[in-house]
């Protein structure tokens, strides 16, 4: 039986039950009430399960024939409920794909397809103990997801089949009002490409909100990794990061309100981190809300070392940034500026999102290209939605050496 076989059994398995479980909209178990003893802890868990088919097309102009292909990622575990504050969650991945591999997977040789990094694993997910003893405090140890602020500099890459994941421990405190306290330390990293990278890094996050939608963040991230993944052509990587993040709404009339968004952050070697590390990093941002509508701008700079290095995110969620067909994942030594425009709209149980990115090089003015990236959501139930996405990247000046491309990625998620 291949992987993808093991994928498709739960979601057989959930065509059948759907119309019955989407039907009860009563509430899930209360996970943070403390069970009676460790059996009951453990037999009044939670299922944890996701299922996340996905049809992927991609056209490169430098490749003589367009990939496409259908994965499927399960998610499938049981999260306990607590007991003198301690739970434990158990989780199992498995990306699949249906059919034949008509594109390049990360770590296979040079392809005529482009790539679809949604490389076939089978994998323990989120597989951590967690304490929650102490009043306003949350420990973790194991494999988790790290998701700190908009996910910029830290993040889990959910995008891809198989998402950034962390071992690690952390704490979160929230001991003081409105006052959040991150601590982290991870020695090892599974990659979206299925891989392991070891590491010894330390995390510090605090944020203070203001109001609901309001925060002030401070933020230092010490990585002593030489391999990050990102190429550099430096042999070792190890850097800091240490920046601060504002970010909110203000509230101008019943439900209209401006957007704003300002940060700074600087990266330097760190540990044997090769001394050429030294670059900047700044976000500007302003726009308008009014209900379930939106429209802002924003400039995001990763400045360039004079053209020898420039300001990596190693362990944040790509994806996101600068454009969804991910030619910028490592920034070009010369640096990137990304000028961009973003518009939201929900009506009813449909979703619109678009952005549109303005592309230039930081040093030696270079046009690294445009893209336009739209997507559309629809939720049908509170445990099943679908997406249809498009990411069309138009080339720049021959001297950014990024091909046209175009990427179309149909979803279906559900949710138990």
């Amino acid at each position: 039986m291949n992987k993808w076989n093991l994928a498709v059994l739960p979601w057989v398995w959930v065509a059948v039950m759907n119309v019955s479980h989407a039907a009860d909209s009563g509430p899930d178990i209360k996970l943070a009430e403390s069970a009676a003893s460790p059996l009951k802890a453990l037999t009044e868990g939670k299922l944890l399960l996701q299922l996340r088919p996905r049809y992927a097309y991609v056209t490169q102009s430098d490749k003589a024939d367009a990939a496409e292909g259908t994965t499927m990622r399960t998610l499938l575990g049981w999260q306990t409920r607590p007991w003198l504050g301690l739970s434990a969650t158990v989780e199992m991945l498995n990306v699949g794909h249906l059919g034949a591999e008509h594109y390049a997977s990360a770590g296979t040789p040079p392809s005529k397809y482009p790539l679809i990094r949604d490389p076939d694993n089978t994998d323990a997910n989120r597989l951590y103990l967690e304490f929650t003893g102490v009043p306003k405090n949350t420990l973790r140890w194991g494999r988790q997801e790290l998701l700190l602020d908009n996910e910029r500099m830290v993040g889990v890459k959910n995008f891809s089949q198989t998402a950034q994941l962390f071992d690690a421990v952390t704490l979160r405190n929230q001991f003081f009002s409105s006052t959040e306290i991150f601590l982290g330390r991870f020695w090892r990293t599974r990659t979206t490409s299925a891989t392991e990278l070891p590491s010894d890094t330390s995390l510090l996050n605090v944020r203070y909100s203001f109001t609901t939608r309001s925060s002030l963040a401070g933020y230092g991230y010490f990585q002593h990794q030489p391999d990050t993944g990102q190429t550099t052509a430096f042999g070792d990587n190890s850097n800091r990061i240490a920046g601060l993040r504002l970010d909110g709404l203000q509230p101008i009339w019943d439900k209209l309100g401006a957007l704003y968004t300002a940060e700074y952050a600087h990266q330097r070697h760190y540990m044997m981190g090769d001394d050429r590390i030294n670059a900047d990093y700044s976000r500007l941002g302003t726009g308008m809300e009014w209900s379930r509508f939106y429209l802002r701008w924003d400039r995001e700079r990763l400045a360039s070392n004079n053209g020898v290095y420039a300001f990596q995110t190693p362990i944040g969620s790509t994806h996101t940034f600068q454009g969804w067909a991910d030619l910028f994942t490592t920034t070009p030594k010369e640096g990137i500026i990304d000028e961009f425009a973003t518009l939201g709209l929900t009506v009813k149980s449909v979703s619109l999102y678009v952005e549109r990115h303005r592309f230039q090089s930081d040093t030696k003015g270079i046009n690294f290209g445009r893209e336009l990236d739209v997507r559309v959501s629809y939720a049908a139930t509170q445990s099943l939605s679908a997406r249809l996405e498009v990411a069309n990247y138009t080339a720049g000046s021959p001297a950014a050496g990024k091909p046209d491309t175009r990427k179309t990625w149909l979803t279906v998620l559900y949710n138990y």
